[in-house]
């Protein structure tokens, strides 16, 4: 059996990780900086910049009080180390007490310091600063028009709340746990740099194409940045930039579900069980898209014959590529379920018998 500190210990570590990476069970139970400090935060709609200067200072305090709070829970869970009483500790355990109390005072002096002169000297507001114009006038007015674009409703945004991609009229907004970055829409050059497919997503039952985007402004006291946002949402983007979106040869970019789907449609075809062309059968131009030769054959491999199952065997010879027998795929699905594409029986574009993704097969 496990004692209790090792209980406790181990479970203070899940609770800590997920305090401050917040998945989305936390953000649901309300366990989270913004909804535990929400009477003292105010509203992000009425101020977004001095919001976030009081959110992400009291992040800071918050998450640098974990190793406290895991001495101070030790001492309830582990009764017989006496850790209240210090002088009876162990070594081990008195440098980590100093070391935790040792973090809490340099968080809270930090603090401290971002919030004299107005909170002038927080990393936000400095941020801001490079952005005003005259450089000699204060950040204020910067933080006027960022809070005032933000209450608009044909902004663009996504994310969590605590990791946010804001656009506005004239800033690209990146909200992080302990920062914002800002850039000036009309200063900034963006880049499409990676692109990451993942077959599952935790909201989502679809493969999800993950872009990031560089955000390099022009003005030198301005760090560069990265976005994350989903493919399908690019369009959306764009269409609120001024400016176009350079993309790096080597990333393709799938803007909608029917895309995204296309390449799992793929990857499954390619496990199936090859069909060996007969030597005497020619192979004509895909009729769908004319630009390749077909590469398919459909061959009732799911199931025996005489089941209860949709599929049925098809006798056309090869006609279509594989891209195009995909497209057809997607098209014949219900659109507002797409999780449920993969296990989908659709008609033969030719004959119209019934076939699943196991019956695809590829021609060798």
């Amino acid at each position: 059996m496990e004692s209790p500190d090792a209980t406790f210990t181990l479970a203070y570590l899940v609770f800590s990780f997920c305090f401050v990476f917040t998945p989305n069970e936390f953000r649901s139970a309300g366990l989270t900086v913004q909804n535990l400090f929400s009477s003292w935060l105010g509203s992000e709609d009425v101020g977004f910049i001095q919001y976030h200067v009081r959110r992400t200072s009291t992040t800071l305090l918050v998450h640098s009080s974990l190793p406290l709070g895991y001495y101070a829970g030790m001492c309830i869970a582990a009764p017989e180390k006496n850790l209240p009483y210090i002088h009876l500790v162990s070594a081990g355990w008195q440098a980590f007490l100093v070391l935790s109390l040792c973090l809490q005072l340099v968080s809270w002096g930090l603090v401290i310091y971002w919030s004299r002169r107005q909170w002038s000297n927080h990393p936000i507001c400095r941020t801001l600063q490079a952005h005003a114009q005259p450089q000699r006038s204060g950040w204020g007015a910067v933080a006027t028009s960022i809070n005032t674009e933000f209450r608009r409703i044909d902004k663009f945004a996504t994310g969590a709340p605590g990791a946010r991609v804001i656009v506005t009229d004239t800033w690209v907004l990146k909200v992080a746990t302990y920062h914002v970055h800002v850039a000036q829409q009309t200063d900034t050059h963006l880049s499409v740099t990676d692109s990451r497919q993942h077959q599952m997503s935790p909201d989502s039952a679809t493969p999800t194409q993950i872009l990031t985007i560089r955000v390099a402004s022009i003005n030198p006291a301005v760090n560069s940045f990265d976005i994350r946002l989903m493919s399908t949402e690019y369009s959306e983007l764009r269409e609120k930039l001024h400016a176009p979106i350079r993309s790096a040869t080597n990333v393709v970019i799938h803007q909608t579900i029917s895309e995204l789907f296309l390449d799992t449609f793929k990857a499954h075809a390619e496990l199936n069980q090859p069909y060996m062309l007969p030597s005497e059968m020619e192979v004509e131009l895909c009729i769908g898209c004319l630009q390749v030769p077909a590469g398919t054959k459909l061959i009732r491999l799911c199931c025996e014959e005489g089941s209860d199952n949709e599929c049925r065997q098809c006798f056309c010879r090869p006609m279509w590529c594989l891209s195009c027998l995909g497209r057809w795929f997607a098209s014949r699905q219900n659109q507002e379920r797409p999780e449920t594409w993969l296990a989908s029986c659709v008609p033969c574009p030719t004959c119209r018998s019934k076939f699943c993704i196991l019956d695809v097969c590829l021609i060798r």
